[in-house]
């Protein structure tokens, strides 16, 4: 966990900056506007991605915006550059799947994962831009993929962790189908400014009490709780030094005009008067390679790898987070050295403790 690798897992794409949905909690400045990807910038992408791929496993991420308010013919354009080898998923708010995408992401071999928040009630910052409910055109949307025989992923932002919640959306999310569930406690990023400050003992029961539900019906890949498992079985083991890479992987995000940002998609589209733009290059210019192996020369790249020394350093938790995330220190605290935020308690370290406190209510009598 030292530096970053020259060669990701995965590339997040940008096909179009535009949103069809104005949910209150997003964090992307542009979601009015419908800048769109050229395929030139795919081709540049695709140059760098093919090879690595043919190497291992690899995949392109198309996250907006609203991917598929980019349209079908473009995104087919988009994806036709990259070879058979690399593995294509899309994040969607599902309001525009119906047949005809479903038979588009059969074609293409595309992954879906649908942003739904749990029962009707509890999507409320869901809303599109009239300010109109939009649960109805999701279950539509997911039901279409549950027609087609496709298989989905959600996830689902919690913004106020309360006593029974957990259970409620475990619940939901089992009758909803999907094959796996993350679950993000809402962050202050970008320009949703919305505290995420919560009680801590709060946030830890609902953790543990997610953590209960999932072992009463573990049919869902829980995404937060198994990481959360795999690394407590890992520490007693003996094992927790190889949980983490040795090198972080950059997660570079290509922008809808081919600017490559690195770390944090939730970086793309702010300016900063010290940081600029935060992109390391742009893929129209430098191939992407290039770019990742010049990347810890950008100025605040090499201040946030000053915080995960700080972070390790200092925290307990390092070896189960690794140092947190760039954009929730940027729009936390201003800068990329410092190291607790609010994500880090809500998400890594509750989680944890959540995860021990369910195992110290449920250890046999002989413990």
């Amino acid at each position: 966990m030292r530096g970053l690798a020259t060669v990701p897992t995965y590339v997040v794409m940008q096909p179009t900056t535009l949103c069809n949905l104005d949910c209150a909690y997003c964090y992307l400045p542009f979601r009015a506007a419908d800048r769109r990807m050229p395929v030139p910038v795919a081709e540049a992408v695709a140059a760098s991605v093919n090879p690595w791929a043919r190497a291992g496993r690899f995949s392109v991420v198309w996250h907006g915006g609203e991917p598929l308010a980019a349209g079908r013919e473009h995104l087919a354009a988009l994806i036709a550059p990259f070879g058979p080898e690399v593995e294509h998923h899309v994040q969607t708010n599902a309001t525009l799947i119906d047949d005809a995408w479903c038979r588009f992401f059969a074609e293409h071999r595309v992954r879906v994962s649908v942003s739904v928040d749990g029962p009707r009630e509890r999507n409320s910052d869901r809303v599109g831009r009239g300010g109109r409910p939009a649960y109805d055109q999701i279950v539509r949307g997911v039901a279409a993929l549950r027609r087609h025989g496709l298989p989905f992923s959600a996830l689902a932002v919690v913004g106020r962790p309360e006593p029974g919640l957990a259970t409620e959306l475990y619940d939901y999310f089992l009758d909803l189908g999907p094959d796996v569930l993350g679950v993000n406690i809402e962050e202050t990023e970008g320009v949703n400014t919305r505290d995420n400050s919560h009680d801590p003992a709060a946030v830890t029961a609902f953790w543990a009490e997610l953590l209960a539900a999932w072992r009463r019906d573990p049919r869902i890949h829980l995404r937060e709780v198994e990481w959360s498992l795999r690394y407590a079985a890992a520490v007693l083991d003996g094992t927790a030094d190889d949980l983490l890479p040795r090198r972080l992987d950059p997660i570079p995000t290509v922008g809808h005009d081919g600017s490559v940002i690195v770390l944090s998609p939730e970086l793309a589209g702010f300016t900063d008067p010290r940081y600029g733009d935060f992109s390391s290059g742009n893929v129209l210019v430098t191939s992407l390679a290039e770019i990742l192996a010049g990347a810890e020369g950008t100025p605040w790249v090499g201040e946030f790898l000053s915080g995960v020394e700080a972070c390790r350093t200092s925290c307990p938790y390092f070896g189960f987070c690794g140092g947190g995330h760039a954009a929730n220190r940027y729009f936390e605290l201003g800068r990329f050295d410092g190291t607790e935020t609010e994500h880090c308690r809500n998400s890594k370290i509750r989680l944890l403790e959540g995860v021990l406190e369910h195992a110290r209510d449920h250890r046999s009598p002989a413990a």
